[in-house]
């Protein structure tokens, strides 16, 4: 079978001409007639384009999202809260007696600081998910087209097949009247 251009596989396989192909589908069909793969790491790919301050963000909201964040967190308030009630206040040097105006202050600047950088790890997350979608559709494109590619060739094979079958026996019937 004679090797197809970009043309003729987007006029036979997917019934368009090339100015309707979208990117993705220009992309698999250039794959093909190249022979390269389309099959990547799309988790890979997103990292590979994601700056340093996506990538920290991700950092963030791993480390803020963890069991072992929340309960050194529990530890740190307890304590301040333990050391400014209790502790220091017997030596009448807590630096933040209750109602702990300081240590509302320290959790409010946390809280509004944490939050834009937990919503850049999910806005990240949500990029790499549509690159995701978006190479997942360019691979089942691939094997789409791939397994239409299958069955012309297996329908070419058993026409040559049916073609010789009929040629050997109309030689059989030819020599069956001669007989």
């Amino acid at each position: 079978m004679m090797k197809r251009t970009v043309e003729q596989l987007s006029e036979q396989l997917l019934h368009k001409p090339v100015g309707a192909l979208s990117p993705e589908e220009r992309g698999v069909l250039e794959a093909i007639v190249s022979r390269q793969i389309v099959s990547d790491d799309a988790g890979e790919l997103a990292d590979e384009r994601a700056s340093f301050g996506e990538r920290l963000s991700d950092q963030v909201a791993a480390v803020g999202g963890s069991w072992g964040f929340i309960i050194a967190f529990a530890i740190v308030l307890f304590g301040w809260m333990l050391l400014n009630s209790e502790v220091l206040t017997r030596f009448d040097a807590a630096f933040d007696p209750y109602p702990f105006i300081f240590l509302n202050l320290l959790l409010s600047t946390l809280a509004a600081i944490q939050a834009p950088i937990i919503m850049m790890s999910q806005n990240r997350a949500s990029n790499k998910d549509r690159i995701a979608a978006a190479h997942d559709y360019e691979v089942n494109l691939r094997a789409e087209i791939d397994i239409i590619r299958l069955h012309e060739k297996l329908d070419l094979l058993m026409l040559e097949k049916v073609t010789k079958l009929e040629a050997d026996l109309g030689e059989i019937k030819a020599a069956l009247r001669t007989a």
